[in-house]
């Protein structure tokens, strides 16, 4: 049911409003106790959603509840949303300064209207929320405990969006592409890691080459496993067993039976395994548990591709050389930022495209930050 995508949804928005670009903005307009108070009525209403979704199977008011919260959670996402953007803007017309100047002006000439509307719209988010709380308590929820999470919660999938157009990765697919090719004398399973900070497009990169023809033709066996922060062997192993034999893997939790099981759904088979979103930097994990086990199996050529943040889970996981994943160019981050901003008949009027320009200089070619936009 739709309620059951409200954790995540809130948890985000809870994120979001611990954000620091976002808590400097808000010190600086006078708009943070606002922001503090926000960020803990979500964390309450957080840790006793998994209750209150249970209930809301039998409860009509507990479903009406979650319903009024979700969107309320979206509105509170919104308002989240304008206070960097605001400070983006900003940035765009000053030149090429620093964050710190940046904040500095907004510190020195933040308008009253920009004040005043963000005033406006977090007290009203907070009214609202204020009285879900106060329901909520009404409820007598139990609070459930989950363990902190030290990365975003994601995951992922190996299908291409053949509605969105992708900008300035070819060139980054094609390199990947030959250098996957050339490993097919390779007797070792060899793993290329591909890394860079958060939004340079590296999953979408490894959808293009998980999708490319001579890729799909190359290998006999193709699977994609989002990792996120669940670097567990057990489960990565079921994962993989599944994706390769395409079916529930309901072995015990026993890592010599689920290694048997492994080397007889892949055989030899020349394989390519996608690891999205690797976060583990403990080289143990890998070298001891993992990396044993996945890189005994498999014909000649067989690869493992990593997407990762970290420049050391990178070295721990590499055999190949990793791909280090650069900002678009001027010219791709303008031509994305022209696509997201002028469609649906938005007309490229000079000043405009203009400020847009000046975004698309300061972002860096970030392709989230630019997607946003």
């Amino acid at each position: 049911m739709t309620e059951s995508l409200l954790l995540p949804l809130v948890r985000g928005v809870a994120s979001k409003a611990a954000d620091a670009l976002i808590e400097t903005v808000t010190r600086m307009c006078g708009l943070d106790d606002d922001r503090r108070t926000l960020e803990r009525h979500l964390l309450a209403v957080e840790c006793k959603l998994a209750n209150a979704e249970e209930r809301s199977e039998t409860n009509g008011y507990v479903k009406s509840w979650m319903k009024e919260l979700k969107s309320i959670a979206y509105e509170a996402d919104d308002v989240l949303d304008d206070i960097p953007y605001e400070a983006l803007r900003r940035q765009s017309k000053i030149g090429n300064s620093t964050t710190r100047k940046v904040l500095g002006y907004i510190r020195r000439h933040s308008p009253l209207l920009f004040r005043f509307e963000m005033s406006r719209k977090l007290k009203n988010v907070l009214k609202k929320i204020n009285k879900l709380v106060k329901e909520m308590n009404t409820f007598d929820l139990e609070s459930s405990v989950r363990k902190e999470r030290q990365h975003p919660w994601r995951q992922t999938h190996s299908k291409l969006d053949d509605t969105k157009e992708i900008f300035g990765r070819d060139d980054d697919k094609k390199v990947v592409v030959k250098l996957l090719l050339n490993q097919q004398d390779q007797r070792n399973v060899q793993v290329l890691p591909i890394f860079g900070m958060g939004g340079l497009g590296k999953t979408t990169l490894a959808k293009m080459v998980y999708n490319d023809q001579q890729i799909q033709k190359h290998f006999h066996l193709k699977m994609w496993h989002c990792v996120s922060d669940n670097f567990n062997v057990i489960a990565l192993l079921k994962s993989i067993i599944e994706l390769a034999g395409n079916k529930r893997c309901d072995m015990p939790d026993t890592i010599e039976l689920l290694r048997k099981q492994l080397e007889e759904v892949i055989g030899q088979n020349r394989f390519m395994l996608m690891l999205d979103d690797v976060w583990n930097e403990n080289e143990r994990m890998w070298e001891d548990d993992l990396k044993p086990l996945l890189c005994s199996v498999g014909g000649p050529g067989s690869i493992i591709v990593v997407t990762t943040r970290r420049h050391k889970v990178a070295s721990i996981m590499q055999t190949l050389r990793p791909l280090k994943l650069e900002c678009l160019s001027v010219q791709d981050s303008w031509e994305l930022f022209a696509h997201k901003a002028f469609s649906n008949g938005v007309e490229e009027q000079a000043e405009l495209v203009s400020i847009g320009r000046r975004i698309v200089n300061k972002c860096g070619g970030g392709c989230f930050l630019l997607s946003r936009q």
